[in-house]
């Protein structure tokens, strides 16, 4: 008999304030990539408005600087981007001391047309995936030595429109398709999540994906064409959320106890999804994103492309 989906008292309609309500992180250090806008922002301001010590890990670091001041306590900004392994990097190797929480909410969509990294990697594998890999990868003992910390991978339903593309990873062969890049780069996130929580369970470190939801006034969506984006927010296809509701699956992954141990799950609307084949259906993942072979898979490569071996 399968094993039932975990479920939380939080919904659809809850935000990350609900999510977040007596949780006290005084003396906890997290990591929010892309915190200078969108749902990273309000990740970032409920787990400093609960104690504790965030750093914004952006690009724009004026921006960050600007969002830290907005949210006060003990916020902090890093210079990272995503898609440039040496700044990657140079942010690892900039940290000191442990880390209880990570996440992984940066990200790229819709490239119109085929970019590639400095590596030649697809832009959006190279930023979603590859540079969260390395920077996961990178902190590790950081979270080790924590002894209780939480990964918490920002997938989307996206990981419906595709799977990873073992043989044709970066579009050499096959037609660049943008929502199929993107899909493909979710997917990963959450084998990533998958395969880090096998790996690194016995760490202490617990690793979880999720679907934030449809966010209306988020900036991923600005390489969309407009036209579609009108289409999609007036065809009654989703239901969109706030900033605030945005994040709370995020900040529940990272704080909520009852999580304490259950990893290599994806969640949506702060609850396990269910598998599906459905992509119109608007919800839940597609079995070949938990999927432990490809989960491992997807490591192996990564750490060859990234040049190492363990």
């Amino acid at each position: 008999m399968p094993e039932s989906l975990i479920t939380t008292p939080f919904g659809f309609d809850s935000t990350a304030a609900d999510v977040i309500a007596g949780i006290d992180l005084t003396g906890k250090r997290a990591i929010v990539t892309g915190g200078s806008s969108g749902i990273g922002v309000e990740t970032a301001r409920a787990l400093a408005g609960a104690g504790a010590e965030v750093t914004l890990a952006v690009r724009n670091v004026t921006a960050g600087e600007r969002v830290a001041r907005d949210i006060g306590g003990d916020v902090r900004v890093g210079a990272l981007d995503l898609a440039d392994q040496a700044s990657v990097g140079a942010f690892v190797d900039a940290w000191a001391g442990p880390l209880d929480i990570l996440v992984n909410n940066a990200g790229v969509m819709a490239l119109p047309e085929l970019q590639r990294s400095a590596e030649g990697w697809e832009r959006q594998f190279a930023t979603n995936h590859m540079g969260h890999f390395a920077l996961a990868l990178g902190l590790h003992d950081a979270l080790a030595s924590a002894g209780a910390a939480r990964v918490v991978a920002v997938s989307s339903i996206a990981n419906l429109r595709a799977g990873v593309d073992f043989d044709d990873l970066h579009f050499h062969r096959r037609a660049y398709d943008p929502m199929v890049a993107y899909g493909q780069s979710k997917t990963a996130n959450v084998l990533f999540a998958v395969e880090a929580h096998r790996r690194w369970a016995a760490d202490g470190i617990t690793a979880n994906a999720l679907h934030p939801g449809a966010i209306l006034d988020s900036n991923l969506s600005r390489h969309m064409d407009p036209d579609v984006l009108e289409q999609l927010r007036t065809s009654g296809r989703y239901r969109y959320k706030t900033l605030e509701q945005g994040a709370a699956t995020s900040v529940l992954l990272a704080t909520w106890p009852a999580l304490e141990g259950h990893g290599g799950h994806y969640f949506e609307h702060g609850n396990e999804a269910p598998v599906t084949d459905d992509y119109a259906a608007g919800h839940g993942v597609a079995a070949y994103a938990l999927d432990p072979a490809n989960a491992q898979r997807l490591w192996a490569v990564s750490l060859e492309l990234l040049g190492r071996t363990g």
